[in-house]
């Protein structure tokens, strides 16, 4: 090798090591929040995949094996020919399996709600954990949107699963809930375990809870504001779900009214055209004799999306305005600092 090549070659690994070492990888803020709120809450991140995994493993046993076995001891029991009868221990295994997810469904909102008001958020602002992250280059602005967007995208995730395994169920079972007549569409815990309803509630519970906690201060009034509110604010939706979608009538000159669905109402036409509800009446014309046709309002199963597409978008409006609120309040309470 040549003198020159061998002094280009040193000056080459002079200059090679002479090199800056590579940065070590800096973990992004949102990345850190996103870890700390994992690591932080990861007990109730538990507690949800258990939640969520017990119910789903029980809706995927009751669309294979558990109804199989329940529609067999239906066909052996002879239910057919007969007016009454019992299916046995097999039907009651089945029913519990699919009532549990449903009643996950339907309890989610309620412990989301208790949770986030209390741990995701009192609790932190209590014990100065949500102050010492706004020093550490957080802003309060970016430290909420974290505490919402995590928890939401893996409530959503859960709930979406458990509702897609009870439409599974729902569309396995057909032939024998019909026979049966047992589950209606329109029971309420049926109603929100089938559609978008389930996973608009759970999102409410959160936002209901965050902003108690905000609000509060304090874990434990956090946590009873956002049972209680969440409780309240679900109940008074449900109560009215009949409201939300115009009903059908249908009407008869007898008092023998047959309809299919949710029944809203009932009662009798005078003769002045004026319309008298007999639900509370021991006969069906309330003891008077100026009924001139008997009606009944009420709900098909054709309504079973309007009603859904209506109240979610209910339930998701008041949840983007308790977000907005939570922001506002924060910006208050930081005196603008977000």
């Amino acid at each position: 090798m040549s003198t020159t090549t061998t002094e280009a070659t040193e000056t080459i690994g002079t200059a090679r090591s002479g090199d800056p070492a590579p940065a070590p990888a800096v973990m992004t803020p949102a990345r850190g929040l996103i870890r700390a709120t994992f690591r932080v809450h990861q007990s109730a991140l538990w507690f949800w995949g258990l939640l969520v995994g017990l119910a789903a493993a029980g809706l995927l046993w009751a669309a294979g094996p558990g109804y199989d076995a329940a529609w067999a001891a239906y066909v052996k029991s002879g239910c057919a020919e007969t007016d009454y009868c019992t299916i046995g221990a097999a039907y009651t295994r089945y029913d519990t399996a699919v009532s549990l997810g449903s009643t996950a469904l339907t309890l989610a909102p309620l412990l989301i709600g208790a949770w986030a008001g209390g741990s995701l958020i009192g609790r932190e602002l209590e014990s100065g954990t949500a102050k010492l992250a706004w020093t550490q280059s957080v802003t309060p602005a970016r430290w909420l949107a974290a505490k919402l967007a995590v928890p939401a995208a893996v409530i959503v995730s859960g709930t979406v699963l458990l509702t897609l395994l009870n439409r599974l169920v729902w569309w396995r079972e057909e032939r024998l809930r019909h026979t049966l007549g047992t589950r209606d569409w329109f029971e309420s815990a049926i109603f929100a375990g089938h559609g978008t309803v389930a996973t608009a509630y759970a999102l409410l519970g959160l936002a209901v809870g965050v902003f108690a906690g905000l609000l509060l201060r304090r874990s434990l009034p956090g946590l009873a504001v956002g049972l209680v509110g969440t409780g309240v604010l679900a109940g008074t939706l449900q109560s009215n779900r009949h409201l939300l979608w115009p009903v059908d009538t249908i009407v008869s000159k007898t008092a023998d009214r047959d309809w299919t669905g949710e029944l809203v109402d009932r009662g009798f036409v005078t003769s002045t055209g004026e319309r008298v509800s007999d639900v509370a009446c021991t006969d069906d014309s309330c003891g008077r004799t100026d009924a001139v046709s008997f009606y009944a309002d009420f709900h098909p199963s054709s309504h079973f999306w309007p009603l859904h597409l209506v109240e979610t978008a209910i339930v998701l409006t008041a949840t983007a305005l308790l977000v907005w609120a939570a922001f506002r309040l924060l910006r208050r309470r930081t005196g603008g600092t977000v």
